[in-house]
């Protein structure tokens, strides 16, 4: 059946950017297109006016699916409730109108791999860009369910995809806990601060990190009460960002070294650190050296590409792999633990993109190892800095269990969609296997 005939609409939007905002509306773009979801964080604001234009064509609404016509595309995103946004160049809707599909349903018939066949039939190769016609979208044939099972598919992969999300915003607690208690520490000096302003309360001492007073007073007793002349607390010493860990940046792996997919070992582009090994990822059988080889629980800092969307630290969940250049693998050197390092990198981001942007030309930035060496970190005593990895270490490794999971749910629900599509595996044969 034809998207056409299943009443499935394409909405396009107006082909021209507004004006960025320092607050506003967010306006999705492309690199707002993150694992099958819109990431709003990073997107640039447009004023309310704007949003009212650039929403008059294509208002988005619950259900509906975001689609790239252009450098991915057949890429598809979704967006939970929140539909107060406008849509970039290159970016369509998808909106099911419940009589053929049901409109929950319409998110998982767009990435099923009858979906990408079509994808591969219409896709005009050879331009500048791939890309995909308006007006090729509603011709795409896919089979259909009855609706029944098509609710059934839904609240299943539904459940899985909830249980990621829930994940990922722990992750994001997570994260900015530990660049919160980063930057009071180190940079802020905020218990240093607090008892110099007279403070002896040690729950106050420590911002309230521990409700617990023998604790928090355990911590407090730690810190000094002044600074030196250098503008650090008395007893800390500062070092080059260089110096805390070892910088292995990845192999330069080449066309003549990739394999068939699924041979060898994935090789790690920055592609791969936001989406995971995907159908796009080149393996390769060639060892480069034992030093490429990543695993579970690897610290990866990507320090070429965009400033806003590629510069990033991760913690790599996807499995043993190669790592290509551009991204340094951070490993400890005996000075600081990978709970420091995570913590560090996390805080000094926003440093890092103004670096990358700074050095731009033709889009793209980065950070060398230069820019490592000039970049100072301060340096406490070890009773300190001992404390600061016993809150950070669980945290740490919190996250690498977290994103664990989403990888083992992320399988699971890549592995039962086509089969749940095709009828070769029951609605409630994979709920009692999940469950199991």
């Amino acid at each position: 059946m034809s998207f056409r005939e299943a009443g499935i609409r394409l909405i396009d939007c107006v082909h021209k950017t507004p004006t960025a905002q320092l607050v506003g509306y967010p306006y999705v773009a492309i690199p707002q297109m993150k694992n099958g979801r819109v990431d709003f964080s990073d997107a640039r604001r447009i004023s309310h006016a704007d949003f009212v234009e650039w929403t008059k064509k294509a208002r988005p609404q619950v259900h509906d699916v975001v689609l790239s016509r252009r450098t991915n595309p057949g890429v598809t995103a979704t967006f939970g409730t929140d539909v107060d946004f406008a849509l970039g160049q290159n970016l369509v809707l998808l909106r099911a109108d419940g009589d053929v599909v049901n409109p929950e349903f319409l998110r998982w018939l767009v990435v099923c791999p009858d979906w990408w066949a079509e994808i591969e039939k219409y896709n005009n190769v050879g331009a500048v860009f791939d890309s995909l016609k308006c007006a090729d979208v509603p011709n795409f044939r896919l089979p259909i369910p009855p609706k029944p099972v098509q609710f059934s598919i839904s609240q299943l992969l539904g459940s899985i995809d909830d249980k990621i999300e829930l994940n990922r915003r722990m992750n994001e607690t997570l994260e900015a806990m530990a660049q919160a208690i980063f930057r009071d520490w180190f940079v802020d000096f905020g218990p240093v601060r607090r008892k110099m302003a007279g403070v002896i309360d040690p729950v106050a001492i420590m911002g309230g990190l521990t409700p617990d007073p023998t604790d928090a007073a355990e911590l407090a007793a730690l810190f000094p009460m002044d600074f030196e002349v250098s503008d650090f607390p008395i007893g800390w010493d500062v070092k080059p960002v260089i110096d805390q860990a070892n910088w292995v940046n990845g192999a330069a792996y080449k066309k003549m070294h990739f394999v068939a997919p699924g041979e060898g070992l994935p090789v790690i582009k920055i592609a791969e650190l936001k989406a995971g090994v995907t159908s796009t990822t080149g393996f390769t059988n060639t060892d480069l050296g034992s030093r490429y080889r990543i695993d579970d629980g690897e610290l990866l800092f990507s320090w070429s590409g965009n400033p806003d969307t590629s510069i990033d630290t991760f913690i790599w969940t996807g499995g043993p792999a190669w790592l290509n250049q551009h991204i340094f693998a951070v490993r400890p050197n005996g000075t600081r633990t990978l709970g420091f390092l995570f913590a560090m990198l996390k805080y000094l981001n926003p440093t890092f993109a103004e670096i990358a942007r700074d050095k731009q030309t033709t889009g793209l930035g980065h950070v060398t190892k230069e820019d490592l060496k000039r970049l100072r970190v301060v340096v406490p005593p070890k009773t300190i800095e001992t404390a600061f990895d016993m809150l950070m270490t669980p945290i740490f490794q919190k996250l690498q269990a977290s994103l664990l999971e989403n990888r083992t749910l992320a399988e699971t629900r890549d592995y039962l969609l086509p089969r749940l599509m095709s009828g070769e595996v029951r609605v409630g044969y994979a709920a009692q296997e999940i469950a199991a």
